[in-house]
């Protein structure tokens, strides 16, 4: 069906593709609930597959785990690829991944607090000046003394140790307030209630491992397991940004490849987006402009057009635009948006058609030669080739045991780190206090006796000093006498 060089997407007048050349420009699938972006989702997933393309994506509802399983040949799937002309169409299972941030669906997903930095951070936490700059002294006194930041944990106590040596550091570098501490120790719980502790630790993942192909060419499909992760939308948030960044900046730049080294779909992009401050906004917006150029194409997969911010709309090129319902105001809003963004078509009044569109029909518009858009046109979406639906947890178990990175992430590793060397500067510090405290103390009662044993030398008692003074008249009185009776003789 295809040259190498597409990915079949569907039918309308003509046979509608995405030009891989052109498919790290970035897309965006949108529809209403039960309207097929699930499936469009698998077939995208499977084409760049067969291209020898890496995918990443999050299922949120289990659903996509089927893409590691061969299709049942139902008749509404073979009607439906006899009607668009898919004459290729068969049934056949894809080489799969299974990743769960709980370890409990698939590999654990791990990386290292100090792997994600300061502004990340800052920034996911919406951190103010004050504290984002308490977060880059803690960071900067890691570096320096050699703390490896890997885990929660050790990122609590490297706070404590900041807080606790702030008239210390604040020459060099600046005051740390206890109430700055105290607010990032804070927003650092949230982070752990949903989950976070989980996230945070070693072995990191190697984003190589994302990226794998299989010997016979054939591009790994990775599925995160997002059902439980969505009731986390912070963390879900944290994660994928974290991933983007890391790809940014481990990928050399490539400009615009032949076709990408990995598409990265971005399911329920709302939450990425939702109550998100300004500067995770423009964080998002500046990752997705300049990823292209590493060979990476991200598509927002979403309900509503407008859950995804301007700056970040106009970087999508490629569109897969379900039906879209219009009853409230903010619905009416979203389907002219959404038709607003199309390059219009004379033979389709979009705005109309939106509202109109069944299940597994899509208005398509991607990007042609030059990076210019094709006209939209309502197109019937190809039906996958991988089984509708999610494995059971025996088959999903099994493609972990069989995955090429069984082994690699599922045991954690605890090694020393920050908590362990402060946990043990704290007790030496404790120690060194308590001797101190015992020399002290036994410098006062040496003190004390010495002082005691002195005024014993220098004091007599009552009956000492009667006899004393006795003696002292006595003698006074005997030599008075001697001497009267001496010079009594030399009178005489």
């Amino acid at each position: 069906m295809t040259d190498g060089t597409q990915v079949f997407i569907g039918t309308a007048q003509e046979k509608q593709f995405l030009n891989l050349k052109l498919a790290n420009r970035h897309g965006l699938i949108t529809g209403a609930t039960g309207t097929g972006k699930t499936v469009t989702l698998q077939i995208l997933a499977e084409g760049f597959a067969d291209q020898g393309v890496p995918v990443f994506a999050a299922d949120v509802k289990g659903d996509l785990s089927g893409v590691a399983a061969e299709g049942e040949p139902k008749d509404f799937l073979i009607e439906r690829a006899n009607k668009i002309g898919f004459e290729d169409y068969g049934f056949d299972a894809y080489p799969t991944v299974f990743w769960d941030l709980f370890g409990e669906q698939g590999h654990p997903v791990r990386t290292t607090i100090s792997e994600m930095g300061p502004l990340l951070l800052s920034r996911l936490l919406n951190l103010t000046e004050a504290q984002e700059g308490a977060l880059n002294i803690a960071f900067r006194i890691a570096d320096e003394e050699g703390l490896a930041v890997l885990d929660l944990k050790d990122l609590r106590s490297l706070l404590v140790e900041v807080g606790g040596r702030a008239k210390e550091l604040r020459t060099e570098y600046g005051t740390v307030s206890k109430q700055s501490i105290g607010a990032i120790q804070r927003r650092l719980l949230v982070l752990e209630e949903q989950g976070a502790e989980s996230f945070f630790g070693e072995p990191a993942l190697d984003i190589k491992d994302i990226m794998r192909t299989t010997r016979d060419g054939r591009g790994y499909i990775n599925i995160l397991a997002a059902d439980k992760l969505m009731l986390s939308p912070q963390l879900y948030a944290t994660f994928l940004l974290w991933l983007l960044s890391e790809l940014f900046e481990e990928l050399p730049e490539v400009g615009d490849p032949d076709k990408p080294k990995l598409v990265f779909f971005f399911d329920e992009a709302h939450l990425l987006f939702d109550e998100a401050p300004k500067a995770l906004i423009e964080k998002v917006e500046q990752v997705v402009r300049l990823i292209r150029s590493k060979g990476v194409g991200v598509y927002f997969v979403t309900q509503n057009p407008l859950d995804v911010p301007d700056a970040v709309l106009a970087q999508l090129g490629n569109r897969i635009q379900h039906a879209l319902r219009a009853y409230t105001p903010r619905e009416q809003k979203a389907v002219k948006t959404a038709a607003s963004t199309f390059r219009q078509n004379p033979d389709i009044d979009t705005e109309t058609a939106i509202t109109q569109l069944g299940v597994g029909e899509a208005l398509v518009s991607t990007l042609e030669k030059k990076g210019v858009p094709s006209m939209v046109q309502q197109t019937l979406i190809r039906p996958p080739s991988s089984r509708m639906g999610p494995l059971a947890d025996g088959e999903r178990r099994r493609a972990v045991d069989a995955s090429p990175v069984f082994g690699l992430y599922d045991e954690t590793v605890d090694r020393e780190s920050a908590f362990e060397i402060l946990q043990k500067r704290a007790e030496q510090r404790a120690e060194a206090a308590e001797r101190a405290a015992e020399e002290e103390a036994r410098a006062k009662e040496a003190k004390k006796k010495a002082r005691s044993s002195g005024r014993s030398s220098r004091r007599m008692s009552h009956t000492e000093r009667f006899i004393s003074s006795a003696v002292r008249t006595i003698g006074t009185q005997i030599g008075r006498a001697l001497i009267r009776g001496v010079l009594g003789s030399l009178k005489r």
